[in-house]
């Protein structure tokens, strides 16, 4: 007979003793960031229960199966709200994996190596702002792998939001109306690059021509006509108590326009259910923001693993669930041993429709897995959940540069009070527009007015 050395409650004490006593370390066993720099897996610094969800819920759900309104009882607790009534009452399901422990599988892996390398090097300076010990701006990875508050977990999402120097992700966006049909198919790109930080793109770890700058972020459309070439241009100061400039190529009037700075709570497009503020659950300037306050902890269910389709040549998922199986994405999700949550206001936004929003982070990586906005009512609005992988699997995998390829696949975007879901998934390519990483070439091709011009006119 094996006898377990932790029982199968110890974690929920464990993390409601340390909740109770004003204490916050990530881990159980051992705290995660010593296991991980130890020999890069969390495995040290979890009992059993938290790393397979057969030994949490005793047998009743195992890797491989679905849950779904049979069974969701069993994993409530590991979910948000929204994600737990779209299973119950619209036929969600999620096909369960198992929990991924290597660290370098969750990250890029030049990323991670960055956070190893330079942990303890952050602080926070008199404006708010992550800078090294000697004033300068960060310097690549995670600046608080180790986080101890809200607002060191939102300042390393805001740093770096899908964490490569620069990224341009060919994306495809359906939105769902109440009914299950698809009202709205749009397609476009997507390109954001970092001045600073850099760990992959030379120069590093800044381009000095721009080393005031956080990020050049742009998204443009080219479905359906009626909007292709309508590009949207955002520019980030390092300072995170500044608003980025934002500028739009407006198809219909072939010109482009400036944006009222705080415009960041409206749709991008008719139909669609995400703003600007949205991007990563950090859209915004990290102190225009405030309130961070750490609300929960505890295992969650989310997709880390096995979301990336290699058998579709353009990468696309498949769909079911709402009335005409079209509303969700087919979805992996794994249980993470640890999540975050944490709540945060717009405190530089007087017009907001949002009162807060609450975000679940990964423990092991700090990176996003789920995010809750309210109105100003405080009831839930919108809903966020979505998907990350390894672009690999078996002889199939897409490469950046020694290592595959890891990224964000799926998000599911629902909008809790109108019934609404947009549907957004990473694609290889759109129109020769195609998917890549760490290519500075994309700051000419994407990130510039002439660059908005250029793809407005084509």
């Amino acid at each position: 007979m094996r006898f377990r050395r932790y029982t199968h409650d110890y974690s929920r004490r464990h993390f409601l003793q340390q909740a109770a006593q004003g204490l916050f370390s990530t881990g159980v066993l051992m705290p995660t960031w010593e296991a991980i720099a130890a020999s890069g897996d969390v495995s040290r610094a979890y009992p059993e229960e938290l790393l397979s969800i057969e030994n949490y819920t005793k047998g009743r759900i195992k890797t491989g199966d679905e849950i779904t309104a049979a069974n969701v009882e069993h994993v409530k607790s590991l979910l948000e709200p929204i994600r737990y009534e779209q299973i119950v009452k619209y036929g969600r399901r999620l096909k369960v994996a198992p929990t991924t422990t290597d660290v370098m599988r969750l990250s890029p892996w030049e990323y991670t190596e960055a956070t190893l390398s330079n942990a303890g090097k952050a602080r926070f300076d008199a404006a708010g702002n992550v800078v090294t010990a000697e004033g300068k701006p960060w310097i690549g990875g995670n600046p608080f792998p180790d986080p101890k508050s809200g607002i060191e977990l939102f300042a390393a999402q805001t740093l770096s939001w899908g964490r490569h120097d620069a990224a341009f992700y060919a994306l495809k966006i359906s939105d769902v109306n109440p009914g299950g049909d698809v009202a709205f198919r749009y397609a476009g790109g997507w390109t954001e690059l970092s001045p600073v930080a850099r760990v992959s793109l030379d120069p590093k770890p800044y381009w000095p021509m721009h080393q005031d700058k956080l990020r050049f972020q742009s998204v443009f459309f080219t479905l359906p006509q009626q909007f292709r070439g309508t590009s949207f241009l955002n520019i980030w100061d390092y300072d995170q108590n500044t608003f980025p400039l934002l500028y739009g190529y407006v198809a219909e009037f072939r010109r482009i326009r400036q944006f009222p700075a705080d415009q960041r709570f409206e749709p991008l497009l008719p139909g669609t259910t995400l703003f600007l503020s949205d991007a990563w659950a950090a859209g915004d300037p990290l102190n225009t923001w405030g309130n961070y306050r750490i609300v929960g902890r505890g295992p969650f269910l989310a997709g880390l693993s096995g979301s990336w389709n290699a058998d579709h040549p353009n990468w696309e998922h498949n769909t079911h669930g709402g009335p005409r199986n079209q509303t969700f994405w087919d979805s992996t999700v794994e249980l993470i041993p640890e999540a975050i949550v944490v709540e945060a206001e717009p405190v530089r936004f007087p017009r907001a429709p949002v009162s807060k929003k609450r975000v679940w982070f990964d423990a092991r990586n700090q990176v996003v897995v789920g995010m809750v906005t309210y109105d100003r009512r405080g009831e839930p609005y919108r809903s966020f959940d979505g998907a990350y992988s390894l672009y690999e699997r078996g002889a199939s995998k897409v490469m950046d540069g020694k290592h595959p390829y890891w990224s964000w696949c799926h998000l599911t975007c629902s909008d809790i009070q109108t019934g609404r879901v947009t549907r957004i998934e990473q694609v290889r390519s759109i129109e020769g527009h195609n998917t890549v990483a760490n290519d500075q070439s994309l700051y000419d091709k994407y990130l510039t007015q002439a660059a908005l011009i250029r793809l407005g006119a084509t």
